[in-house]
Parts: structure tokens; C-alpha cells; sequence
């Protein structure tokens, strides 16, 4: 179980300043999957743009207040155990946000269409001084992310280091895009 969204730990509300930088980049009317949802507010931000959202996590009672919200699919799946739920399933963008499990990272690969992007923010080595996720199992090696990606896709942006968002954490995220794709025109940096 990741310590990141063990239940009965506080969600946070505030949409990431990185997903909301490069939800432009997401085709307009698209699918998004958000995975590992928690209490779904990238689901709720992308929603509220016209996109139609699959939110998935294991946490029903996190789920439970997405129930009926317009353009959101809510899904209670166990991302860690089992058969990978997602089968067969593409989408024009897969948004993670504070999750780590790197035994499924070939699947959640999977699961971004040619063309679709990539948007992924959690903590890496170094978080412990600040709290919570502490352990290793939970925090991205320098440069793992990019790792992973190989070169079914193209990276637009990647960062790695100290933020304050609210508090302080040592994250590391990336945007990428699968290929093929056409030129991608990046966002401006700053909201």
C-alpha cells in the first residue's frame, strides 16, 4: 500500500500547478484517465473542461464523492493486486498525481494513446526530510521517470527537486507525449 494514499490520510484538495500547466496539451473532448484518483480533483478540473474522465482508485470512500459528478466515471479498482483492471483501454491523456507503484508502470504505459500525454508529479528521494512518503518503495530514483519512458515517448518537460506546494517535498515529474506524435506547441511555464 503506498503511504501516499493510505486511506484515512488527509486528500489534498489543490489542483498541481504541473497538471493544470499542460492539461492544454490534452485533445479537446478527449478521455482522461486519472489514476489513483484519491478524492478526484484532477478528475473534477478536467471534467469541468469538457473531458470525459475515468477516475480509478481503490479507496471507495475517496470515490464515493464523485458519484454523479457530469463527465466522471468513478471506478474502485485495486491498482496493486490482481489482474490489471484497465485492459484493452486507451486514453488521450493518464494523469498521476502522488502515487507510486512500480510493478503496474508498463500497464499505466499502456494505457496513453498514440499521440496522448502523459502527466505524472510524485515525490523522489530526498522527501523523507520533509515527511511523508519516506520509504524508498514510495520514492522515484533521480531520473526514474524519464527511465520508464523509453522512447515510445517524446518528454516536453521534466523537473526534479525541492517545491513548496503548500508544504515543502522533493518531487519529480514529467510530461510526455506518445509517439507518434505531431509537434506539440508547450505551454507558457508560468499560470
Amino acid at each position: 500500500m503506498s503511504e501516499a494514499i493510505a486511506p484515512g490520510h488527509p486528500q489534498p484538495t489543490e489542483t498541481s500547478a504541473w497538471v493544470r500547466r499542460f492539461l492544454p496539451l490534452v485533445a479537446p473532448g478527449g478521455t482522461v484517465l486519472d489514476y489513483a484518483c484519491g478524492g478526484g480533483r484532477h478528475a473534477r478540473l478536467f471534467a469541468a473542461r469538457g473531458f470525459r474522465v475515468v477516475a480509478v482508485d481503490r479507496n471507495a470512500e475517496a470515490l464515493a464523492t464523485l458519484e454523479g459528478v457530469p463527465r466522471i466515471e468513478p471506478r474502485c479498482e485495486d491498482l496493486e493486486d490482481g489482474p490489471w483492471p484497465l485492459v484493452d483501454e486507451v486514453f488521450d491523456a493518464v494523469v498521476v498525481t502522488n502515487y507510486l507503484f512500480r510493478p503496474r508502470f508498463p500497464d499505466l504505459l499502456a494505457c496513453v494513446a498514440p499521440g496522448g500525454v502523459l502527466i505524472y508529479e510524485t515525490f523522489m528521494l530526498g522527501n523523507e526530510r520533509f515527511g511523508r512518503p519516506s520509504s524508498p518503495e514510495f520514492l522515484l530514483r533521480p531520473g526514474e521517470l524519464l527511465e520508464c519512458l523509453g522512447t515510445g515517448f517524446t518528454v516536453l518537460a521534466f523537473e526534479q527537486g525541492v517545491v513548496e506546494r503548500p508544504k515543502a517535498a522533493v518531487v519529480q515529474r514529467v510530461c510526455a507525449v506518445r509517439r507518434p506524435a505531431d509537434a506539440v506547441a508547450l505551454p507558457p511555464a508560468s499560470e
